[in-house]
């Protein structure tokens, strides 16, 4: 089969690889359909890492995705051939203390896709899982929402630690796909005023589109004074969906006394630095958040009974022949990207 692999920094290349083939009972072979360019793919891309987690080239990224069953090990029950599936990334041990206290995202020996020194990503023809990562989807549900359920699988876990928030007043620090994930999930359990901001103007007529309070470009607003000007008292969460360190200083001046600051960006610094006199006086929350858990099954009933609809997320397409090109357009930025998409389904 073919593969697209990083093999160097900014290098993405293609390689004939052999088929994977299912080694244990409970192994599903899927054709993939879909995947999706995620943030962290991108860090990979730029930078070869994510803290501890280094790139040893050649090295296939990637995911988010969805596909279609084409094979089955003896004791697979949960999916048959010809089932359409959305991929859980994670792959846990299930047996060590994390798994039992129900972290499953916490394991101790987890695999995930795509991540160095665990698991190849699935940016290729087709991907080995087991049974317990793949979900089956209804026929009315397309390939492009299955591979979504992944990152709002992300904002609906992001948004459960963060309860209640039903009447509460939230902001989002940066709208990328993950930003809009909290967005639709914070609004899916009656979030109050939500305001969110950008850099990126496409993103922020998005962010308006699909409802917020409020929105604002940091570059040419000034943006805690804005949000404290329609909220005195304070933001009860912020969402802090950027990574960056300006962000995380807008966060702890907006969020009020006792209030949370849930950190779901993943920055491409080793150290977060806070104004410990405000985050102590204000008694702030600092609750982190890590990919997603047990989240991923109600993500794609929302989806199926268009609880809120994520399709406009998907800005972007490219052909499995391009994966770079994808690739190179999300690390700049470019064209108001939200979401690219890689499709196979002309392969």
């Amino acid at each position: 089969m073919r593969s697209f692999m990083l093999t160097g920094i900014r290098i993405m290349e293609m390689f004939e690889v052999p088929d994977p083939i299912i080694a244990r009972s409970t192994d599903v072979l899927v054709r993939m359909k879909v995947v999706g360019v995620c943030g962290s793919d991108i860090h990979y891309f730029l930078n070869g890492r994510i803290g501890s987690q280094v790139v040893e080239y050649p090295f296939a990224v990637g995911h988010e995705c969805a596909g279609e069953v084409v094979e089955t090990g003896p004791g697979v029950t949960r999916v048959k051939v010809g089932d359409r599936v959305a991929i859980e990334p994670a792959m846990p041990c299930y047996v060590c203390d994390q798994c039992l206290a129900g972290r499953h995202h916490t394991c101790r020996e987890l695999k995930f896709l795509g991540c160095p020194g665990q698991a190849p990503g699935c940016l290729s023809e087709y991907l080995v899982m087991p049974e317990t990562s793949c979900f089956p989807v209804p026929d009315g549900m397309s390939y492009d929402q299955a591979t979504l359920s992944e990152p709002i699988a992300i904002g609906l876990y992001s948004v459960r630690q963060s309860m209640p928030v039903e009447g509460r007043t939230a902001g989002i620090l940066g709208f990328g796909p993950i930003g809009m994930s909290v967005l639709l999930a914070a609004q899916a359990k009656k979030c109050g005023n939500i305001y969110v901001t950008d850099r990126i103007d496409e993103r922020l007529m998005m962010a308006d589109a699909s409802g917020a309070a409020w929105n604002g470009n940091p570059d040419r607003e000034e943006i805690t004074g804005i949000i404290l000007g329609h909220e005195d008292s304070g933001l009860d969460i912020v969402y802090e969906c950027c990574g960056k360190q300006e962000a995380m200083d807008q966060a702890v001046e907006l969020v009020k006394p006792g209030g949370k600051i849930v950190i779901v960006g993943i920055p491409e610094f080793d150290r977060w630095s806070f104004c410990v006199d405000n985050i102590r006086r204000k008694e702030i929350t600092l609750l982190n958040i890590r990919r997603q858990n047990h989240a991923l099954e109600e993500t794609l009933e929302l989806l199926a009974c268009r609880e809120f609809d994520a399709d406009p997320m998907v800005t972007h397409r490219f052909p499995f022949e391009r994966a770079d090109d994808a690739f190179r357009l999300v690390a700049a930025y470019g064209d108001g990207v939200m979401k690219a998409m890689i499709d196979f389904t002309g392969v």
